[in-house]
């Protein structure tokens, strides 16, 4: 790893380009035709460029960077909008920890809400039933700047997305593949870390906004080889800026998820009883990983869509998790400017969650987390390791991508 000898696979369509950066790992035929589709849109720009934890998805392949001139597929940004990881290394050392470390786990649980239940209703235990102190201010702070403010203005013009769950998500887990970590770097320094999006209100906005272009699609009589690369045309389509004014906002709503929960777990392990006094040091990363927004490439200002991938300008830092029981990567970009300055968002999975559950046992699982105090049970299944694609596979492609500046394991893993 760091080597700088990947290099890119390049792939001619019926009328575009990929580049892939996918040497050692795996990707599934259904991920190269979803690929092939989306380089042969009308406006893409030079090339969809492809990272090594590629894999299916919804509207865009996951582990995607696709850039565009005149127009934006939503579904291609997707509905976690501004989903991505926050880390900090702490004062603390690994010997300061205890040697159990479920009472920590516990405690990082109750005070962060995480998970779904009532069918996402009032007793959902993954949001706040009264938003702290906290939590209110960030929503409410701000005057006519404010994210509450900034919310009620795009809701007058789409009143639909005022069904969708905002402050009671605010600085809130969810489910899937997100979770909080504690971690220690190889020189025992212990990090915090976790990953997160806008949660519902990103999603509403995401799925209203994606319904949005496919009835344009159909009003023009416009047609697709997958209805889900419905796109809006830059100014031609109202929905377009409306679309990004959205977004923008949902973007910044994930942002201060992230560090509202990150202030809740760094004061969840200060009133750890018998850890010493620490503090955080200036290492600190707070970066989207599905997202989109204008920027300058070849000389030209374009629209850069990243589908699971992250910003790796020469020097930008960022994080490349790997799964329950596999180590992150700290990294710093190398400015390669054939990816869009990208790097992968993470291993990347493998197999489908259902394969997952069908493919390993509760005992398995227990066995690929062994020394972590993580959930160990039926329901996280699908996040096991073995249903990820080996993260020393994943660096090693992306080698001419970024360089690694420190490798976390984690001790403890809360998972919703």
């Amino acid at each position: 790893m760091g080597s700088k000898t990947a290099t890119y696979e390049v792939t001619k369509t019926d009328k575009g380009l990929i580049k892939s950066w996918t040497k050692g790992v795996p990707v599934e035929d259904s991920a190269r035709l979803q690929l092939s589709r989306i380089a042969d849109m009308p406006f893409i720009y030079k090339h969809v460029a492809v990272m090594p934890d590629v894999h299916l998805g919804r509207g865009a392949t996951i582990g995607s960077v696709i850039a565009t001139k005149g127009a934006v597929i939503p579904a291609a940004v997707g509905v976690d909008l501004g989903c991505g990881m926050h880390a900090v290394r702490t004062t603390l050392r690994a010997e300061d920890l205890p040697d159990n470390l479920d009472a920590l786990r516990s405690d990082i649980e109750a005070a962060v809400p995480h998970g779904r239940s009532d069918n996402g209703g009032k007793r959902d235990v993954g949001a706040w039933g009264n938003a702290p102190d906290t939590v209110a201010d960030a929503w409410l702070g701000g005057g006519d700047a404010s994210l509450s403010a900034r919310f009620d203005r795009l809701c007058e013009k789409h009143p639909k997305l005022k069904q969708a769950n905002h402050v009671a998500h605010l600085g809130t887990l969810g489910t899937g593949n997100h979770f909080i970590e504690v971690c220690l770097d190889k020189s025992d320094d212990v990090w915090l870390m976790l990953h997160s999006g806008s949660r519902g209100v990103g999603n509403r906005i995401g799925s209203y906004f994606i319904d949005r272009a496919k009835k344009i699609m159909e009003k023009r009589w416009i047609s697709l080889p997958d209805k889900d690369l419905a796109y809006l045309v830059e100014g031609e389509d109202k929905d377009f800026s409306d679309y990004f004014e959205a977004v923008g906002w949902a973007q910044e709503f994930a942002l201060r998820n992230r560090e509202i929960m990150m202030s809740a777990v760094v004061q969840v392990v200060k009133k750890q009883r018998n850890l010493p006094a620490f503090s955080l040091t200036d290492l600190s990363v707070n970066c989207h990983h599905n997202y989109v927004q204008w920027e300058k490439h070849y000389g030209e200002h374009v629209l850069v869509t990243r589908k699971g991938a992250v910003s790796a300008r020469l020097n930008q830092m960022g994080i490349i998790p790997g799964s329950m029981g596999a180590r992150s990567f700290i990294v710093r970009g190398l400015g390669n400017r054939e990816s869009f300055y990208s790097c992968s968002h993470g291993a990347g999975r493998k197999m489908s969650r259902t394969e997952a559950k069908n493919t390993f046992s509760v005992d398995e699982h227990r066995a690929a987390t062994a020394g972590i105090s993580c959930r160990k049970d039926v329901d996280v299944i699908d996040e096991t390791p073995g249903a990820y694609k080996d993260i020393d596979a994943v660096m090693a492609a992306q080698a001419d991508l970024v360089e690694p500046v420190y490798e976390l394991r984690q001790v403890v893993c809360v998972k919703g």
